[in-house]
C-alpha cells in the first residue's frame, strides 16, 4: 500500500539541520509590539527575531517535552511530532516526548502518552492527527491556565509544542506568558498549521498542510473540468474550504484555470456576484458553451456586505428592514443553515452554509429575467474535509519535519513564546533556513489578544496573476487537470511548492 511505502520516506533535511548539536540561534531585529499587548504580555513582549546558525558542538541535558495538536487536521502534523522526537533523540537519547490527547484539553487535564520510536513508526509521513487526536478548546480561563501549569509542573516539562493555527498559537503565547509569571521553566513554542493558508507573516510564507490540501482539491477540480468538457451540459459551482481567507481558492484557481473564481476579499455584494456569473453564462452561451467551472471560497457569504450585516443581526436576534429583504431572497434550506448552532465564539458554521446554493438560486432567477437563450444546468459541490487528512506531499512532509526539529532546538536552548519558522521554501530543501518569530509581535486586540488572520492581498502577485488570466479563462476552456499528488519520480513532479508563494 502507498501509505506503507510512505512510512519509509526519509524527509529531506536542510543543511543547517544535519548536525543539530552545532546549531545556535542568533538574535536579530526586534519587532514593534502594540502597547496594549505589552501590558498583557510583559514577560514576553521584548523578544528579538531568532535565526539559526552553525556554531560549536554543544552538550544537551535530558529534556522532557510535550506536543499537542490543536484545531482542525492538516496534512503533515505527524511529521512535526516525528521531527521533534528525532531531534530530541539526537540531542540527548535520554530525552522524553509526551503527546497530549484530544487537543488542548489534554494539556489542561494531563491526559498524555509517552511517545516512543515504535509508537511513532506507523505515523511517519501519514496524514491526519489520529496519533493523538485534536480539539478546539482555548486555554484562557484561570482554571484552565492553572490546570496547564500543574500539568507542566507534574511532568517537569522543559517545553510544550503547540501545533496549530492562529487561535492555537495565541494559546501558545498566553501559556508562555502565564508560565513565566508563575515562575515555571516550561518553554512554549508554536508551529504554524492550517490548510487555510491564513497564518502568514514576514517569516512564515505559508502554514503547513496548505500544499497537500490544495493539491487534493485541485485534482478533484481538474477531474470535474475534464467531465465538463466531456458532457458539455453542466455548470459546476465548487465551494472550497477556507473559512475567512480565500488562499485555497486562489491557489486552486491558479492550478486548474476555472471559468470564474470568486475571491471573498473583493467584498462584492450578492447582486454584483450574481451579475458577474450571469454575464459569464450568457457570454459562454453565445459561444455555444452551456457549461463551466466556478470556484467559491467557503467564507464568501460572510464577506458580502449585506450578508455580513444580516448575520450580525441574526446573532443579535434583531433584523432591520434591509436585512429582512435579504432574508426573504434566500432559499429556505440556507435560512435554516444560518440558524444552526454557533461555535463558542458566536461564529456561524460556514462549512454548513451552502453558499453555492445561494448563488445558484440567485443566478437562476436573474437568468430567467434576462431570458437566457441557452441552457443553465447547475451542480453544487463542496470540497472540505477531503483535503484535511491526506498523505502529506513531499513539500509538507519535509516542511513539517524541519518545523519539528526547529521547535526542539528552540526549547533546548531555552527560548519561549516563539513560532518556529522555515524560510527560503521556494528553493532546494538543502538551502532552507530556520528561526523563531516572537509570538507577542503577532498579537493584536480584538476583544481579547489574538493573532490576526492573513487575507488575500488584492495587490499581491498571485491575485494579479489570476486577474490577468480571468478574461481568457472565462471564455476559453483552459481547464488544467493536475492529477493526484506525486510521491515518486522526477523532482519536478514530486517536490513542487504552492504557487502562491512562487509568484
Amino acid at each position: 500500500m502507498l501509505s506503507q511505502l510512505r512510512q519509509k520516506y526519509k524527509p529531506a533535511v536542510p543543511k543547517i539541520l544535519k548536525t543539530l548539536k552545532t546549531i545556535t540561534f542568533e538574535k536579530k531585529k526586534h519587532f514593534p509590539v502594540k502597547p496594549e499587548i505589552r501590558k498583557l504580555f510583559s514577560k514576553t513582549s521584548d523578544q528579538p527575531l531568532l535565526r539559526g546558525k552553525k556554531g560549536s558542538a554543544q552538550k544537551f541535558p535530558m529534556l522532557k517535552i510535550g506536543a499537542v495538536f490543536s484545531g482542525g487536521q492538516a496534512p503533515g502534523g505527524h511529521n512535526v511530532v516525528t521531527g521533534l522526537f528525532d531531534a530530541l533523540q539526537s540531542l540527548n537519547p535520554k530525552s522524553t516526548l509526551y503527546g497530549f490527547l484530544d487537543g488542548p484539553s489534554g494539556v489542561v487535564d494531563n491526559k498524555q502518552i509517552k511517545l516512543t520510536a515504535s509508537k511513532l513508526a506507523p505515523y511517519r509521513n501519514q496524514g491526519g492527527f489520529d496519533l493523538l487526536g485534536s480539539g478546539r478548546v482555548k486555554i484562557e480561563t484561570e482554571a484552565q491556565l492553572r490546570g496547564a501549569l500543574k500539568t507542566a509542573q507534574d511532568l517537569k516539562l522543559d517545553g510544550l509544542v503547540v501545533i496549530g493555527g492562529d487561535d492555537s498559537n495565541t494559546n501558545a503565547a498566553v501559556l508562555a506568558e502565564y508560565f513565566l509569571q508563575k515562575g515555571c521553566k516550561t518553554s512554549v513554542i508554536g508551529v504554524p498549521k492550517t490548510i487555510d493558508g491564513d497564518l502568514q507573516n514576514e517569516h512564515v510564507a505559508i502554514s503547513f498542510g496548505f500544499d497537500t490540501a490544495t493539491k487534493i482539491y485541485s485534482e478533484l477540480i481538474g477531474n470535474i473540468g475534464r467531465d465538463a468538457l466531456s458532457a458539455k451540459k453542466y455548470y459546476h459551482f465548487i465551494k472550497l474550504m477556507g473559512r475567512s481567507a480565500s488562499h485555497i481558492t486562489l491557489e486552486c484557481a491558479l492550478k486548474t484555470h476555472p471559468n470564474l473564481t470568486l475571491i471573498s476579499e473583493e467584498r462584492l455584494t450578492l447582486n454584483q456576484i450574481t451579475g458577474k456569473i450571469c454575464d459569464l453564462v450568457q457570454q459562454r452561451s453565445k459561444a455555444g458553451k452551456n457549461y463551466g467551472l466556478i470556484l467559491i471560497p467557503e467564507g464568501l457569504i460572510e464577506h458580502m456586505p449585506e450578508m455580513a450585516v444580516l448575520m450580525k443581526e441574526l446573532k443579535e436576534d434583531k433584523l432591520s428592514s434591509s436585512s429582512k429583504a435579504v432574508w426573504e431572497l434566500l432559499p429556505e434550506r440556507v435560512r435554516q443553515q444560518l440558524l444552526l448552532d454557533r461555535d463558542p465564539h458566536g461564529n456561524i458554521n460556514l462549512s454548513a452554509v451552502e453558499t453555492e446554493i445561494v448563488l445558484i438560486d440567485a443566478v437562476e432567477k436573474e437568468l430567467k429575467k434576462r431570458k437566457l437563450q441557452g441552457k443553465f444546468s447547475p451542480l453544487a459541490h463542496f470540497f472540505g474535509y477531503e483535503g484535511r487528512a491526506g498523505l502529506p506531499t513531499n513539500f509538507d512532509a519535509n516542511y513539517c519535519y524541519a518545523l519539528g526539529q526547529t521547535a526542539a532546538l528552540l526549547i533546548a536552548q531555552g527560548f519561549t513564546s516563539y513560532m518556529a519558522f522555515i524560510e527560503r521554501l521556494t528553493g532546494p530543501v538543502s538551502e532552507w533556513t530556520i528561526g523563531g518569530m516572537p509570538l507577542a509581535a503577532l498579537l493584536e486586540i480584538k476583544g481579547r489578544p489574538v493573532i490576526g488572520k492573513t487575507y488575500v492581498d488584492l495587490k499581491g502577485k498571485p491575485y494579479l496573476r489570476l486577474q490577468k488570466q480571468a478574461a481568457k479563462w472565462a471564455l476559453e476552456d483552459d481547464y488544467q487537470c493536475p492529477g493526484p499528488a506525486q510521491f515518486f519520480g522526477a523532482a519536478t513532479l514530486t517536490d513542487t511548492v504552492p504557487l502562491i508563494i512562487r509568484c
